[in-house]
């Protein structure tokens, strides 16, 4: 069993003299991220200088749906093309020179919403989760790195798509106390039916995105965590640059 206080210590090892210390978080869909980016955020506030702390995610870089749909690219929502990867270097780059927005997005429509972008001034440490941090995408047009440290967040894709099915069946049950939700236009459905839903986008968008485009960041990431069935942290490596 691994210790968050493992992963921190690699993490301070990295950081840099100068702020900010871009920590980015990638791996499959509801594999954690966001819930290890608040624990990460959490214990780098508490350190002895106490830094300022900011965390965001790349959803608010996917390109919105009327823009998808008009690409066709509507059921490719995650995959690579579908982010504004120059928007996303743009951001990063701004933060290193002080300010920058990062735009918001809302799970709850399921969609970019402009009314949640945020404006970040001179974090110490930001943490970056989410999707469309692999391959080149954390690096600008001169071949320099914007992303201090890449953690690569693993697990069993058996246990992931549990998980997943977990917070869609979640998110669709939620609907019923808000009408503007995306997921209402599932409330008609029963529980075989929704189990049925969250099983065809796992097979057709979440596994294909995760073995063909999203596990190539494990191969590049600077760190590898691995979670169990129960999401305890079961390993922690040290990988490129260690």
């Amino acid at each position: 069993m691994a210790d968050l206080n493992a992963l921190v210590a690699l993490l301070s090892a990295r950081r840099p003299a100068e702020p900010p210390f871009v920590v980015a978080i990638t791996g499959g869909v509801a594999v954690g991220k966001s819930v290890l980016a608040a624990q990460l955020a959490e214990a780098f506030a508490a350190m002895p200088d106490h830094p300022r702390v900011e965390v965001v995610c790349t959803d608010g870089f996917l390109f919105d749906n009327a823009a998808l749909e008009a690409k066709g690219l509507g059921m490719r929502k995650g995959f690579p093309e579908t982010y504004d990867v120059e928007g996303f270097r743009a951001a990063l780059t701004a933060v290193r020179a002080g300010r920058a927005t990062f735009p918001g997005y809302s799970h709850s429509t399921y969609d970019v919403d402009p009314a949640l972008a945020r404006t970040i001034d001179a974090p110490d440490v930001l943490i970056v989760e989410g999707l469309g941090l692999h391959i080149d995408h954390g690096v600008d047009a001169s071949g320099r790195r914007l992303i201090d440290a890449l953690i690569y967040l693993d697990a069993e894709p058996e246990h992931i798509e549990a998980w997943f099915t977990e917070r869609l069946l979640a998110l669709m049950l939620a609907a019923k106390n808000d009408p503007a939700s995306f997921y209402a236009r599932f409330l008609g459905l029963d529980e075989a039916g929704r189990l049925g839903f969250a099983k065809m986008v796992w097979e057709r968008i979440n596994l294909p995105n995760l073995t063909e485009h999203i596990s190539a960041a494990k191969g590049i990431a600077d760190i590898v965590v691995t979670k169990g069935v129960d999401h305890a942290l079961d390993s922690i490596r040290a990988a490129r640059g260690a």
